[in-house]
């Protein structure tokens, strides 16, 4: 992609209303627009960020044998009625009506929805257990939504639900679905400590959230010291496994945020406090919704029995928010190379001179040729702007072409994440690519 025809407005001066970092970063590199108090448009950037995140989420779901589905944005109240939320739920519910005057809604969540539909198509205890996940916008209408995509109003999210026939088996579901958030942090660049949750208006008995350790973090954190020795290669286990020891291991040492923090659970002397981000959450419920909308299978002696459930979040355009507060630095974005919306940049730094412009073209052709996304800068600004809108929007690997190298036919390649420099000839270039 060649940047002069890419829309990337880059705004050089930080917005007043921007309070974090990646707020202020995420404006600032033209990865989103504001349009309202918590909601905002996804330009380019931003959109293939937020994109490389959700197939990441999509792969791993479907390796733990989730089912990705679709679920509208608009539901009706009288679902939320059957369950008894709709009245208790509260203000951050977006109530409508439509032409008809019937009352509708604009999903925070989708657990009747999802029971509905379970009910519906599934009447044996043959076809269980179940596990359906979709990646969808929801609205819920914060008091006072603020820190930019980190607690907006509108909001991309994966959200899963489980059905099982026990409580046992949907104890099993559960863990599978805990391992399969620390196995998609993991693919993104991230550790995630899972801390133990109220489940809050969803309700359960069983809960936990993910959390990322940052020091811009918009809540206090608190867990044990031996955390940083904790030696789990999470990418080798299988779902085949029984996973409850591998839960029991991740859930053995304390670590809870400021509202579930228990000092006397912990020896001070093996407490850290730091501040963190939620990115997941997860419930176990059983049967609170399946018995009070009638999501029942039959058994083999004919007889009917209501489904243990659970549902699974992950905050998906929160993450990119996250993600740039866990990896940045005064200068801008650093991104980690899976989400990264282009693997390298390439600047030019003399567009018009003949040798900085042979040689560029000859690495973007070489680039793409090995299967690469490249963002190949070829406007005519100043090299210092140049220089620094790469800085600032993060890519990986920047590929420097000035005139002083490429007369010997050389260029500079910067590592964004570590800033470390070098200067190769186009005939090392292989080896870069590999």
């Amino acid at each position: 992609m060649f940047l002069s025809k890419y829309f990337l407005p880059i705004v050089k001066n930080t917005p007043k209303d921007a309070q974090i970092v990646s707020h202020r970063l995420m404006m600032r590199s033209g990865m989103i627009k504001q349009d309202a108090a918590g909601i905002y448009s996804w330009l380019p950037l931003g959109l293939k960020v937020l994109k490389k995140i959700s197939s990441i989420i999509v792969e791993e779901q479907n390796n733990s044998g989730a089912h990705e589905m679709l679920m509208p944005t608009i539901q009706s109240a009288d679902l939320w009625r059957e369950s008894g939320r709709y009245d208790d739920y509260g203000l951050e519910m977006l109530r409508i009506k439509d032409r008809h005057e019937r009352d509708i809604l604009f999903g925070p969540t989708n657990e009747e929805m999802i029971t509905d539909i379970f009910r519906t198509n599934i009447k044996s205890y043959r076809s269980l257990p179940l596990n359906l996940y979709q990646i969808q916008w929801k609205f819920r209408d914060e008091i006072r939504p603020r820190f930019g995509v980190m607690r907006g109003r509108e909001f991309l999210m994966k959200d899963g639900y489980s059905f099982d026939i026990d409580k046992d088996t949907s104890y099993e579901a559960y863990n599978k679905m805990f391992i399969s958030y620390l196995k998609i942090f993991n693919k993104l660049g991230l550790t995630a400590m899972p801390m133990e949750a109220d489940t809050g208006p969803i309700g359960g008995d069983r809960s936990h959230e993910f959390i990322i350790l940052a020091e811009t973090g918009e809540s206090k954190v608190f867990y044990d010291r031996k955390w940083k020795n904790l030696n789990i290669d999470i990418e080798k286990i299988s779902y085949d496994e029984n996973l409850q020891k591998i839960v029991d291991r991740y859930t053995s040492l304390y670590a809870a945020t400021d509202e579930k923090h228990d000092p006397s659970k912990i020896n001070k002397n093996d407490l850290l406090e730091t501040r963190g981000i939620e990115v997941g959450h997860i419930f176990h419920f059983g049967t609170k919704y399946s018995e009070s909308m009638g999501a029942k299978v039959v058994l083999p002696d004919g007889s009917l029995k209501p489904v243990f459930m659970g549902s699974y979040g992950i905050g998906v355009s929160r993450l990119v928010g996250a993600i740039i507060e866990s990896s940045h630095d005064e200068a801008g974005i650093k991104w980690p190379i899976q989400v990264a919306p282009f693997d390298v940049a390439i600047v030019n730094l003399s567009v018009g001179n003949d040798s900085c412009d042979t040689i560029a073209h000859s690495i973007y052709n070489s680039l793409k040729s090995f299967g690469k996304d490249i963002l190949y800068d070829d406007t005519k600004e100043s090299a210092g702007s140049k220089l620094a809108s790469m800085d600032l929007i993060g890519i990986p690997y920047q590929v420097i072409v000035g005139p002083r190298l490429a007369k010997d036919n050389k260029f500079e390649i910067k590592s964004r994440l570590t800033d470390e420099t070098n200067i190769i000839s186009f005939q090392q270039l292989y080896e870069f690519i590999k």
